[in-house]
């Protein structure tokens, strides 16, 4: 997905929508007037929608882009255009993977897998799935629901303890992140035998191919940067997030303290909060060891 789009979004449907649209709209809580040359125009905070007697509808406001995505595309557009204006979506059946939690020092590193057919991609658009970088907590929780209960997936959590053995094994992050994405791929391989993958490139290509050759596991692997543009790809990344968020709260009501994401000076501070409480020793069970935030902690 484009990382700018306009502020205002136009299109042309038939006015034989109008009573629909009107129903949906005043579903939501919009409100409306009939200026000039429209049908009508509705508001409500954050997004205006008017309809123009020529068809022409016109969506602005700073909440529109949820708007879109989640009603107007799948209910009255009929198309993806607008949260995948870059690339025709691709509806053959394949694999896409993508993980959460890489900068982030506290909580789990999570690296999920999602295989969809064509009906299972349509499916996807259909809720409004995109990159999970796009979206709010609030929408990413229920729809990671939503991705589990229509697609075969996989998921691969690990939290601090489990992540810095392995970091300490492979002695590099890009290794362990290919071993993470070569182990997704392979339980969804076996579950589905779908064999074409689709990932986020973040290493040279090599580094996860010798991953999958460890495990001889042999696929038609594509790599390529901003792959979140793919919808199973975008999928995966909102069940990677949703599992990273999960696994903060656990490790948050388990130590009965709020850990932030991220990396940030309020990380230094709560970790030295920790530190004080139960010893240096509980960093390794919340955090990730090989960031420089560790230093800044214990230092």
């Amino acid at each position: 997905m484009s990382p700018q789009k306009s502020n205002c979004f136009v299109a042309t449907i038939s006015t034989e929508l109008e009573a629909k649209l009107r129903q949906d709209l005043e579903g939501q809580g919009f409100s409306f007037a009939k200026p000039a040359y429209t049908l009508f125009s509705a508001q409500k905070p954050g997004v205006s929608c008017t309809l123009y007697a020529s068809g022409k509808l016109m969506v602005q406001g700073k909440a529109m882009e949820e708007f879109i995505t989640f009603y107007l595309e799948p209910e009255i557009l009929k198309s993806v255009a607008f949260s995948y204006p870059e690339t025709e979506v691709n509806l053959q059946s394949h694999i896409g993977i993508d993980e959460s939690g890489k900068g982030d020092f506290f909580g789990p590193l999570c690296i999920a897998g999602v295989q969809a057919n064509e009906a299972q991609i349509k499916t996807l658009l259909s809720l409004g799935v995109r990159d999970s970088k796009a979206l709010t907590d609030k929408v990413v929780l229920p729809l990671s629901v939503k991705i589990r209960q229509s697609c075969p997936h996989s998921l691969i959590v690990l939290f601090p303890q489990k992540y810095n053995e392995l970091y300490a094994s492979f002695k590099n992050l890009n290794k362990l992140l290919a071993w993470g994405h070569a182990t997704a791929i392979a339980e969804l391989v076996q579950k589905t035998g779908c064999k074409e993958v689709i990932i986020d490139q973040f290493a040279s290509e090599e580094v996860v191919e010798k991953a999958l050759a460890a495990k001889q596991l042999t696929v038609h692997l594509t790599q390529r940067h901003r792959a979140e543009a793919d919808p199973v790809v975008a999928a995966a990344s909102i069940l990677a997030r949703a599992a990273f968020l999960s696994g903060l709260e656990n490790l948050s009501a388990k130590y009965q303290i709020s850990l932030p994401k991220g990396a940030s000076q309020q990380i230094v501070r709560i970790g030295k909060q920790l530190v004080g409480l139960h010893g240096k020793e509980i960093l390794s069970q919340v955090g990730k060891l090989h960031f420089k935030t560790t230093s800044e902690i214990l230092g």
